[in-house]
């Protein structure tokens, strides 16, 4: 199945037929991220935590007393959404990536509960993976296709990865990993410059040829900062592939995540 997905700059504005859909506590506090967002630009009202408001519309992730709300309930929340967008099949919804933000949960977690989930909604492209495609394998040969000048300096990424000798799933997965918005903030808005400069100083004797200038080098490690988050590991692991000491499994679906 295939589904229609935002790039997750941060919005201020969409369609009048388009809503937009965040995560929230059941207190309705909305004090930062997507819920932040929804409340300045999309009517989102204090105290209403749950539902329909203004141009948007609340999934709960946390309780009201903002503590992490348990998978299976917010299970129950996805299906009741999913439910809304089947009733109202006009109306398109501009999905963020609910829970994985202040609620602390992972994209491979929260992502496949929206699965078969109506053509109107807009997916978050970190969700595209455990939506429609599986994620590859890391393997040697797929970093360093994906991690060149040539491909990571593109300005049309996605035909420069098209192009590449990889399957559609690793197209799909270096596709991804291209277009999250890391540098310098997230699509949350959070300043991710000190998680960068770690990755880099961790990596800078692995044999990984970095830019020369300051920028080039962040904007390297923003990418594979995208790519340990997807796939759940870290820099020393993403150092053995790229060395070819070892291939890692892509991670696991939310199914089998915590619970």
């Amino acid at each position: 199945m295939t589904y229609h997905y935002h790039d997750e700059s941060i919005v201020k504005s969409l369609p009048e037929d388009t809503v937009f859909v965040f995560g929230s506590n059941m207190a309705g506090t909305h004090a930062g991220g997507a819920a932040k967002t929804a409340h300045q630009h999309f009517g989102a009202v204090k105290g209403v935590g749950r539902g329909w408001a203004g141009q948007s519309f609340a999934i709960p992730t946390m309780n009201e007393h903002l503590q992490q709300m348990p998978l299976s309930q917010i299970q129950h929340y996805v299906d009741d959404f999913k439910i809304y967008t089947k009733h109202h099949p006009k109306t398109k919804y501009f999905l963020t990536s609910v829970g994985c933000g202040v609620a602390g949960y992972k994209v491979e977690e929260i992502a496949p509960m929206f699965k078969g989930i109506s053509h109107n909604v807009i997916f978050p492209a970190s969700f595209r993976p455990f939506v429609e495609k599986a994620l590859p394998k890391l393997t040697q040969r797929f970093l360093q296709a994906v991690f060149t000048d040539q491909v990571i300096f593109a300005a049309q990424a996605d035909e420069v990865i098209d192009a590449l000798d990889l399957s559609e799933n690793e197209k799909s997965a270096a596709k991804i990993i291209l277009n999250t918005q890391i540098y310098p903030t997230d699509s949350n808005g959070r300043d991710r410059i000190f998680e960068i400069e770690d990755i880099l100083y961790a990596l800078k004797d692995k044999g990984f040829a970095w830019q020369n200038d300051a920028e080039g080098a962040k904007l390297f490690g923003s990418v594979i900062l995208a790519l340990l988050e997807l796939y759940g590991i870290n820099e020393m692991d993403f150092a053995d592939v790229w060395l070819g000491k070892r291939e890692i499994a892509p991670p696991k679906s939310a199914s089998r995540a915590r619970k």
